[in-house]
């Protein structure tokens, strides 16, 4: 596995989601495609707590202590739990946009990381650093994809015109 590919692809997503997020007014961070989906500003505190609690924790945990149970996560728990429609939506992007860079100045410092350490998930089997690493460039691309979709959707519930001209959604 190239690690550095994939680091670099992270720190490449933090512009990409940049570009996304930035400049969106309140009625569309807000607006939900479908009461049971996240909107733009719930996915951005997601992001946030993920970049901390999860992918980055987990890969630390398995790097310094491959016998320690890596720290629990409520991702979905989290919305109400942390009351991410309550947050500002420009503080939590600002913070989210830190934390990647914080990352990726930890990805880059790591001298010779034993990514093929690994801990035994009781649900999922083996789960080492690299496969973390690995899953945190999908879950990046997923989000990007959810954002993309949402905003998409958004633009055809606002403009009230069809959007077959575009091209196949």
């Amino acid at each position: 596995m190239d690690t550095s590919r994939i680091i670099r692809s992270l720190s490449q997503n933090k512009n990409v989601y940049g570009e996304l997020l930035s400049g969106i007014f309140n009625e569309e961070y807000l607006w939900k495609p479908h009461q049971d989906k996240w909107c733009l500003l719930e996915i951005v505190c997601h992001l946030f707590d993920e970049e901390q609690y999860d992918f980055r924790a987990r890969i630390r945990s398995l790097l310094n202590d491959p016998a320690a149970v890596p720290p629990p996560i409520d991702p979905s728990g989290w919305v109400k739990s942390r009351k991410y429609i309550e947050q500002d939506y420009e503080t939590v992007l600002k913070k989210f946009l830190n934390e990647r860079d914080n990352s990726i100045e930890w990805l880059l410092s790591l001298e010779d990381p034993k990514w093929k350490n690994e801990y035994i998930h009781p649900q999922f089997g083996p789960m080492s650093a690299e496969f973390f690493l690995s899953n945190w460039l999908a879950h990046d691309y997923l989000h990007i994809r959810q954002i993309v979709r949402t905003r998409y959707q958004y633009l055809q519930q606002i403009s009230g015109m069809s959007l077959q001209y575009a091209g196949e959604w």
